[in-house]
């Protein structure tokens, strides 16, 4: 997954290649994948297994029939229409199912594969010449070479360029038989072959250290950088060092909720070996409450893979973030890590279904993502059936919407985030907070920053207003309809951006931009080559998605302890009331900017200083304006916002 974490450098990638052209509509707009067709040969036909990019212009020939290929088939389960129509009246709020949830074991029950069902299919898989290797609730983990994979899914393997690179990828979409009465949701493996890690993977230590240099401001505005050239009309205010929990939780208003007695979870890749130690630090200088015994746990795989590829310590950074700003947000709330094997969806989706499967939370956090042209429909298929299961027991999920805007300067096309970008999920989009004297909210902006250099000769900024940094993910959908709760409330102009009306993303937004940015601590590598913990300012939506989970655990004790679940639809029936803050890219009537000063090296200033000017609220081709807008959604929470669910 690419990393939403903006101004640190870890990079993240999903396992896919990128995809110029754009995928088929997912059909229906709170619903699962298509279903399987069926064929006059008696097999039923799995749509959007055969990738994009498998062109006959690329293709290469057939795959060698020897070759080995590793594969997961999704089980649709005995009601998958029954569990996404569930699913939906379960968080509708004038449904009269409207939080009616079901267990983990009553979810299963109702809407998993039955005994005979997983019976049929691993027949199925064997009488083929394929090996089961394992099995969940939701898939069989199947192998073989290439001439049992083609004759279990009536295919044929090819080999395709993309990219300077050769893959392997089915010539025509993959079929299962008739005789199975739609047992298989999808396939997922058949289009590319990774290698394996060969031995067991080492995690390596923490990144290197990476450090703020001030001047600061202690809240906006506080400290003016008055011996520097104006910009925007004016001198302009020095960015804070990083806001604290007690500044977040009075811009949001939590007022005295804390999240007692609420589960939150956490994904992401590989885990942080000094999360409890740093988490606690950091809760101890800045005034949170203490972990108390049992608050934090970590739910880990048995072994790590690809920790080179996926760029492992990278994630450290990314788990204490997400560990600390939910802590900061929601101090008494009980918060459990589930950490993937690596950063491929095959593993992040393990981590989400573990959440599901045992109900480790009612409300889970998930700062990564990838571009749109990246997901294939099967693998669409796949998160939204552990979205649907989550929403029927009340687990809402909750992905950062991006941080490139609308993805043009980063990939050359204008799309969205996956799986942001599902109908049932809610996407948290991204601003920039001014949080003033007295911890007093001022305003924010849509994220969006365009960054200038200071002269040489200190006398003016180079190449004024500059070039596009970063900025909140968001924009239109091409392959998600549009769900019902946009309805009404998304402007036709974003919903039929692409043609048809379709899921316009973010939902909702809270505090991203790097500038204006958060606090965090963390055990890195120092220049000495000792470990040791230290602090730096850090942003994006990466932030953003905890922090909102972080209210929404306060909403939750507000209201009770019932589970919010799938949050959107109870979202968009607060739109347009004081519950929100209508975020627009010019709060003030003006242009608003900070001056920020970094380290040459990222860590001292042996080496010079760097400063620069960063305009707000510059989101690349994406505005902020009153109402809903594609970088914030409905906005950010307002004091009203956690009252709202008083019972």
């Amino acid at each position: 997954m690419r990393s939403n974490r903006s101004n640190r450098g870890a990079r993240r990638t999903r396992a896919g290649l990128s995809l110029a052209a754009t995928l088929p509509l997912l059909a229906g707009a709170l619903a699962l994948a298509a279903p399987a067709h069926a064929q006059p040969d008696g097999r039923d036909t799995l749509s959007g297994t055969r990738p994009l990019w498998a062109t006959g212009a690329a293709d290469k020939g057939d795959t060698a029939d020897g070759g080995n290929v590793t594969a997961r088939v999704y089980l649709a389960g005995r009601d998958a229409k029954g569990l996404a129509r569930y699913a939906k009246d379960v968080s509708e709020p004038k449904s009269d199912s409207y939080q009616k949830y079901l267990s983990a074991k009553e979810a299963r029950g109702r809407f998993g594969a039955t005994k005979e069902q997983i019976a049929g299919v691993t027949a199925w898989l064997k009488s083929a010449g394929l090996t089961v290797t394992g099995s969940t609730a939701r898939y069989l983990s199947v192998s073989g070479d290439v001439a049992a994979t083609e004759k279990a899914f009536g295919t044929q393997l090819h080999d395709y360029t993309k990219g300077g690179h050769t893959y392997r990828a089915p010539s025509g979409a993959a079929s299962v038989p008739a005789s199975l009465d739609g047992a298989v949701l999808t396939v997922t493996g058949l289009d590319s072959a990774p290698h394996k890690a060969t031995k067991k993977n080492q995690l390596p230590p923490p990144s290197a250290v990476f450090r703020n240099a001030g001047p600061f401001s202690t809240y906006y505005g506080s400290n003016t950088a008055s011996t520097l050239p104006d910009a925007y009309g004016g001198k302009v205010p020095y960015a804070p060092k990083g806001y604290t929990g007690k500044q977040l939780r009075a811009a949001y208003g939590a007022g005295k909720a804390t999240g007692k007695g609420v589960q939150v979870a956490i994904t992401d890749a590989y885990a942080s070996p000094t999360i409890a130690k740093d988490a606690a630090t950091y809760a101890k200088k800045h005034g949170d409450a203490g972990y108390s015994t049992g608050q934090l746990k970590q739910v880990l795989p048995k072994k790590y893979t690809r920790t080179k590829e996926c760029d492992a310590a990278g994630w450290y950074g990314e788990e204490t973030l997400d560990v600390e700003a939910v802590h900061a947000t929601a101090p008494a709330a009980d918060i459990t890590y589930v950490g993937a094997a690596s950063c491929y969806d095959d593993d992040l989706l393990d981590s989400l279904g573990k959440v599901v499967d045992h109900h480790l939370a009612d409300i889970v956090s998930n700062s990564w993502g990838d571009i749109e042209a990246n997901q294939t429909p099967e693998l669409a298929a796949a998160y939204d059936q552990v979205f649907q299961l989550g929403a029927v027991e009340g687990i809402g999920f909750y992905f950062s919407s991006g941080d490139n805007g609308d993805n043009v300067a980063s990939t050359g096309t204008k799309q969205v985030d996956t799986p942001a970008n599902s109908a049932w999920v809610t996407a948290v989009g991204g601003t920039s907070l001014a949080v003033g004297k007295g911890d007093t909210y001022q305003w924010e902006t849509g994220w969006g920053t365009l960054k200038s250099d200071l002269a040489a000769d200190g006398k003016s900024w180079t190449d004024f207003p500059g070039a596009y940094t970063s900025g909140a993910g968001g924009g239109t959908s091409r392959t998600v309809a549009q769900p019902g709760y946009q309805k009404g409330v998304v402007p036709d102009a974003l919903a039929k951006a692409n043609g048809g009306a379709n899921r316009v993303v973010p939902d909702i937004s809270a505090i991203a931009d790097p500038n204006t940015g958060f606090l965090v601590g963390q055990t890195q590598t120092l220049p000495d080559g000792s470990l040791g913990y230290d602090e730096y300012r850090i942003g994006g939506t990466s932030l953003a998605a905890p922090v909102i989970a972080g209210v929404q655990a306060l909403a939750q004790q507000t209201g009770g302890g019932k589970a919010l679940g799938f949050a959107n639809p109870a979202l968009y029936e607060r739109y347009g009331t004081a519950k929100y803050h209508d975020v627009v890219d010019k709060p003030t009537g003006k242009d608003l900017a900070v001056v920020r000063v970094d380290y040459a090296n990222s860590y001292d200033a042996s080496e010079g200083l760097l400063t620069s000017v960063r305009g707000l609220g510059k989101d690349a081709s994406l505005k902020a304006v009153r109402g809903y807008d594609d970088v914030t959604g409905v906005g950010s929470p307002a004091p009203g916002y956690v009252n709202s669910y008083r019972r």
